[in-house]
């Protein structure tokens, strides 16, 4: 019997899945705990994170009889694989499990943003009525999505957005334009700096690594058509917040919806205040019911495997 050691959220079955086999520490608030986390991590045989979890330093090093790390999600920048991997140790990561969850995400925030209005109530109530300021809204039939990062999740985006009848066109710094990925999706490949030009949208779907640093950063706003709308659910330091912050005040960017962020949580101040047609989220573009319940489960399965 192998010791797992939970130190995030999991689905409740996928928890005693786990259990019915394994000596399990299910404990959500463990990575709040370090000096626990670290006295606990000695006896793991199996570690579940989410994105909070940092799997390296010290942590990693406590972790003396630990196999195999299971990713709750598919981003893996909160631990040092290499490293694990050195320590023979697999890590595990939930990919595919909530490409769904990030995809009517991406796909719904850009509906939100383009149209414009339904950030109405708080005026309404007081006894307002903003029919003409909200009534030059933006539908999204017949817009282009420009994707950045054409894997799983933009791949399943573009499907979602072709279905409401948009035009996509994707740019991967891995994919030429004869990659199969866009014959089989019938999306146009695009050059970076030709789908900043002609996207309405923009998607961001690519890892945190030194060349996607800023990659959205003043001069590449500043490529976008006015009035575009620009989503990020990858990661945070993919964006120059404070450059999306100016470009929207300056009505530039048209809107923006912001899942993830450089750092996380957000601290309490004025950096996004008083920003026109913007939608903050704390990290769940690939978090629902459904998705918390794939991701688990699939987690789950594929430690179990690993222990056997």
């Amino acid at each position: 019997m192998a010791r797992i050691i939970i130190t995030e959220f999991m689905d409740a079955p996928a928890v005693a899945q786990l259990q019915q086999s394994h000596d399990v520490l299910y404990d959500p608030q463990l990575v709040d705990r370090p000096e626990d986390l670290l006295r606990e991590a000695a006896a793991a045989d199996a570690l579940i994170v989410r994105n909070r979890t940092q799997v390296r330093g010290d942590l990693l090093q406590a972790l003396s009889r630990c196999t195999v790390v299971g990713r709750l999600g598919v981003g893996l920048d909160n631990i040092d694989v290499a490293a694990c991997e050195a320590r023979g140790m697999k890590v595990i990561p939930a990919t595919g499990a909530n490409a769904l969850s990030v995809a009517e995400y991406v796909v719904c925030t850009a509906m939100l943003l383009l149209r414009g209005a339904y950030q109405s109530q708080a005026a309404m109530v007081q006894g307002q009525w903003p029919r003409n300021a909200l009534s030059s809204g933006r539908e999204i039939h017949g817009k282009t999505l420009g994707l950045i990062g054409f894997g799983s999740i933009g791949q399943l985006t573009a499907r979602l957005a072709q279905g409401l009848g948009m035009q996509v066109q994707a740019y991967d710094a891995m994919m030429d334009e004869d990659h199969p990925a866009f014959q089989s999706t019938g999306v146009e490949w695009a050059g970076l700096d030709a789908l900043l030009a002609s996207s309405d949208v923009i998607s961001l779907h690519v890892p945190l690594l030194p060349s996607t640093q800023h990659l959205i950063n003043p001069a590449r706003l500043a490529q976008m058509k006015p009035g575009a709308v620009l989503v990020n659910s990858a990661r945070g330091g993919v964006v120059d917040e404070a450059a999306v912050v100016a470009s929207l005040k300056s009505g530039h960017l048209g809107g923006a919806a912001l899942d993830v962020f450089e750092q996380e949580p957000l601290k309490a101040g004025q950096a996004f205040a008083d920003c026109p047609n913007l939608v903050l989220t704390p990290h769940i573009a690939g978090v629902s019911l459904e998705s918390n319940e794939r991701v688990s489960e699939l987690i789950a399965r594929k430690v179990l495997e690993a222990l056997a």
